[in-house]
């Protein structure tokens, strides 16, 4: 073996990066004891670039390409070795391969909640999170403002240090933003052009742009959310005193199909004391207009007054469902319409179950004050 053999070991004459991670941004190529042979193949793939660092300086950076290093490709190194002259000696220095592909799905979201001043709630407490793309932009100012001498330099070292920036700009877009907090979700994508716009200059220094930039949601705190989902709920219901009679009816006539269990006629008595206590709170109550019968309310009931009598109601079962109550004079119209017969159920307080209504005698009479039917 020859001299040359032996000294043809030391000097590189190929340099390349295949990379096969998703996350190295930078990695630098093995030189040392070793020096870059003059005529050597710099090979820069599609999504890379190369950096060659001189004696701690920054040289030359090469984009996608296949290049002889020779004197006419290297300008600023010729001029650090003082190749002037045509010498053609090898030289040793640093090169390191930069990913120029977007690194995608990365995560950011604020760690503690961000104070803001909503028109409607006054201030509130805003937690938000989402994702972002990253890419080198300028492969020279990221090497020397971020990565300085690290052979490998992975996203995770840099993401960090992103979120804080995103977090901070964030917050400022949402306290100058004057949206109100429940129209946030529709303005999430102006939200992010803010945002963007706001840290770009920050994220140029650094030598990265990103790309995509998404806010995926924003959130109060669980216990204002809570009170938010009570206010909606009471939008839906609506008119409370017209719910409160529908709770207390429908609770009467459970109570009637369910007679012969204890725990049904409990159930029928707090939906009735639920209906009657959510009509009252919120609005006076009606002035006018039927009693409603509680079947389950017994000695409850205060008696008469003296010298007074009270009109027994009815609570008549139509198309299978419990209308009224109704008072005689009412049952006697519906008589005339053909609305109320013989057979139809009938229950008022203190009846034991539903009754047909000719089985009533104050109903009975109803239908024996009726005309005959027409001669033929």
């Amino acid at each position: 073996m020859s001299i040359f053999d032996i000294l043809g070991g030391e000097f590189i004459d190929i340099i390349e990066w295949t990379d096969d991670s998703r996350d190295t941004m930078v990695w630098r190529f093995e030189t040392v004891g070793r020096a870059i042979k003059y005529g050597a193949k710099l090979t820069v793939r599609e999504g890379q670039a190369a950096v060659f660092v001189h004696e701690g300086q920054l040289a030359d950076v090469f984009g996608p390409g296949l290049y002889l290093l020779e004197t006419n490709n290297l300008p600023v190194l010729t001029r650090l070795q003082h190749w002037d002259h045509g010498f053609r000696s090898p030289f040793k220095s640093e090169v390191y391969f930069v990913s120029t592909t977007r690194f995608n799905d990365l995560k950011w979201g604020t760690r503690n909640p961000i104070i803001a001043r909503d028109p409607e709630f006054g201030p509130v407490r805003l937690r938000a999170f989402g994702t972002y793309s990253m890419r080198v932009t300028d492969p020279a100012k990221f090497m020397s403002e971020i990565v300085g001498t690290d052979g490998e330099f992975t996203r995770d070292e840099i993401a960090f240090q992103i979120r804080n920036v995103i977090v901070q700009e964030f917050s400022r877009a949402i306290a100058a933003s004057n949206i109100p907090v429940l129209d946030m979700a529709a303005n999430t994508a102006d939200l992010a052009k803010l945002v963007v716009k706001a840290i770009a200059p920050t994220i140029a220094a650094y030598g990265l742009s990103l790309p995509e930039f998404y806010i995926e949601n924003i959130s109060l705190p669980q216990d204002v959310e809570k009170m938010l989902d009570k206010r909606t709920s009471m939008g839906i219901i609506g008119d409370l005193d017209r719910f409160g009679q529908y709770a207390a009816a429908e609770a009467a006539l459970n109570a009637s199909q369910n007679t012969g269990g204890a725990g049904a006629g409990m159930g029928a008595a707090m939906g009735a004391a639920m209906g009657m206590g959510m009509a009252g709170p919120w609005g006076a109550r009606p002035a006018a207009g039927p009693a409603i019968a509680d079947p389950t309310a017994g000695n409850a009931t205060p008696p008469p007054l003296p010298g007074r009598t009270v009109e027994t109601v009815w609570h008549v079962a139509l198309d299978g469902q419990a209308q009224g109550p109704y008072g005689r004079g009412h049952l006697g119209r519906m008589v005339t319409e053909g609305q109320f017969a013989r057979d139809t159920l009938v229950w008022a307080p203190g009846q034991d179950g539903w009754l047909p209504a000719e089985d009533v005698p104050e109903l009975a009479q109803l239908f024996t004050t009726l005309p005959p039917p027409l001669p033929r």
